[in-house]
């Protein structure tokens, strides 16, 4: 493809350049790439003449990019990301390792889950790479998307075309209070009956799960007032420990409670989160992604059998 009418750009020409505009100067970025002034001035200005286009212009004792060379640098930096991904992807065959799998998570279920999947995975397919991302939430783009993703979704929801989605376990949530609060040792607690109390919140990026628990909070006829707003489950419940109030989760993000805290689940309304495990049909077949679903399907039987025998008879 030519650009201008000119000829492909040269790839090491723009990593120079990058360096440049990321360093201020010439001689700054000589230094850390190793080269000397000269070399990089004259791989910069081959540059400008295969652009047909003044990329930098002078600052001080610096350069600085013109318009052009901002640009320039921005297509630059995702043109050198994909090269990046297309090396490590040779780096994988010349080493041996037979393919990858992308794998998405939500931060609770990351703690308490993806250990088993990740040490399953690695035992049994050393040659395979892992990519693991935190999302909070499944991609409207499906070409964004992971070839495995554990994420959190209404009863009833649809993957999409080229996905397919498997229920794993319904997250009730739970009330964390102090070990000395009157409701630790209830069996159950009305949200309602929680309204008068401090709340700290817990989800800095206001996603579905918290939205879900508003949502119970209006059906039971208020709106909690939050004291304090904490961007994460164990941050809210240290503060919980601390007793600076009570915070509502899911249950699964109370797995580990620290000493200090208990756990009450909450009821009437009981809201409650599905969790699901959402695969690439391109993927799903493989070894590495039935191994994965298989381990996250144990993993749930397990979590929904320790909550039937915490269950009050």
């Amino acid at each position: 493809m030519a650009l201008y009418g000119r000829g492909m750009l040269d790839v090491h020409r723009l990593r120079i350049f990058r360096s440049v505009v990321a360093s201020g100067s010439v001689a700054a970025a000589a230094t850390n790439l190793g080269y000397t002034p000269s070399a990089v001035s004259q791989h910069v200005a081959a540059l400008q003449r295969e652009t047909g286009l003044a990329l930098l212009e002078r600052s001080g004792r610096g350069v600085r990019p013109t318009a052009a060379g901002l640009e320039l640098a921005d297509q630059a930096d995702r043109v050198l990301a994909r090269l990046g991904e297309v090396e490590a992807v040779v780096a994988d065959l010349r080493s041996g390792r037979t393919g990858r799998l992308s794998v998405d998570y939500f931060a609770s279920v990351g703690a308490a889950w993806l250990p088993d999947v990740v040490r399953r995975l690695t035992t049994e397919f050393p040659g395979v790479r892992l990519d693991l991302s935190l999302r909070e939430h499944i991609a409207d783009d499906a070409d964004a998307r992971p070839d495995l993703q554990i994420a959190v979704a209404r009863h009833g929801f649809e993957p999409g075309a080229g996905f397919t989605a498997r229920h794993l376990l319904d997250d009730p949530y739970v009330a964390v209070v102090p070990a000395d609060h009157p409701y630790a040792g209830a069996g159950a607690v009305e949200l309602a009956d929680l309204e008068p109390e401090r709340w700290i919140d817990n989800d800095f990026a206001r996603g579905w799960c918290r939205r879900n628990l508003l949502e119970a909070c209006t059906a039971a006829g208020f709106s909690p007032a939050f004291a304090v707003e904490a961007h994460d489950y164990p941050t809210a419940i240290a503060l919980v420990r601390a007793g600076v109030g009570i915070t509502v989760l899911p249950a699964l993000g109370a797995t580990h409670l620290p000493p200090g805290t208990v756990a009450v689940p909450v009821e009437r309304p009981e809201p409650v989160r599905s969790i699901f495990v959402v695969t690439r049909d391109a993927a799903a077949r493989t070894p590495a992604a039935r191994a994965a679903v298989a381990t996250l399907v144990q993993i749930a039987d397990r979590a929904r059998e320790t909550v039937r025998a915490d269950a009050p008879s």
